[in-house]
């Protein structure tokens, strides 16, 4: 991924799964997979559940009572 010598090395995709059938969603996730593999960093934010099951490094976000949340996961002190 690349343009006029400026090199891209991570992706971020905010909710953009939730319209996808199952094949598209599939399509993406090989995608992003291929992308990953080419050393590529990809960050995924959804609330489609289906994606919870097929990547298997997640950082989760628990909401609390004070308006804050609490992340858990990878890299997380919580």
């Amino acid at each position: 991924m690349s343009s006029r010598n400026i090199k891209l090395d991570s992706l971020f995709l905010d909710e953009g799964f939730g319209s996808l059938d199952e094949d598209a969603l599939q399509t993406a996730l090989d995608t992003l997979a291929s992308l990953q593999g080419d050393g590529k960093l990809i960050g995924i934010i959804s609330h489609v559940a289906a994606l919870k099951e097929r990547i298997s490094t997640q950082i989760q976000v628990e909401p609390k009572s004070s308006g804050k949340s609490r992340l858990f996961g990878p890299g997380c002190s919580g």
